[in-house]
């Protein structure tokens, strides 16, 4: 009997840092310890694969520019609470780097190291008129949700 490889999928719906932090932690730990790791980025999630780490005008009309501008990129990304104007995530980041803690944009890096397959939201990406060429290159696919819900079968799945 072949034993199956163990497998996490995380959805990453939302754009905050804590969450998105969250999402990369669980997945770098989760491949260090041997897991096949895959991340559906959904809605504002998909801010943490856009190429574009600040604020861009990224869309295909006025209005989906305006949601590229103001979801603001990875390194803009607010805290769920404290988030002080924009100063919480600052202040997040500086406590890391001083308790030798791996930051949201090292997690990212990580991830990529460790051949996380990442994934786009297809339904998502129309919504916000944004394309493949938006995001990172380690974006391994655009997906929909039939499709990950196949790929995420015989494993663990976490809505983050």
């Amino acid at each position: 009997m072949e034993e199956q490889k163990k497998k996490i999928s995380l959805i990453a719906f939302s754009g905050d840092f804590d969450k998105l932090t969250a999402v990369f932690t669980l997945a770098t730990g989760a491949a260090a310890s041997g897991y096949e790791v895959n991340i559906f980025f959904t809605f504002w999630g998909l801010d943490a694969i856009k190429t574009e780490k600040g604020r861009a005008f990224l869309g295909k009309n006025w209005l989906t520019k305006l949601f590229g501008f103001m979801m603001g990129g990875l390194s803009n990304t607010p805290t769920t609470r404290f988030n002080f104007f924009g100063i919480g995530p600052r202040i997040f980041r500086y406590l890391m780097k001083k308790n030798n803690v791996a930051t949201l944009e090292e997690l990212v890096d990580a991830a990529n190291a460790l051949g996380i397959n990442l994934y786009a939201c297809e339904m998502a990406m129309h919504v916000l008129g944004l394309e493949k060429k938006d995001f990172i290159h380690e974006v391994k696919d655009v997906l929909g949700v039939n499709t990950f819900l196949e790929l995420s079968e015989g494993g663990r799945t976490l809505f983050i």
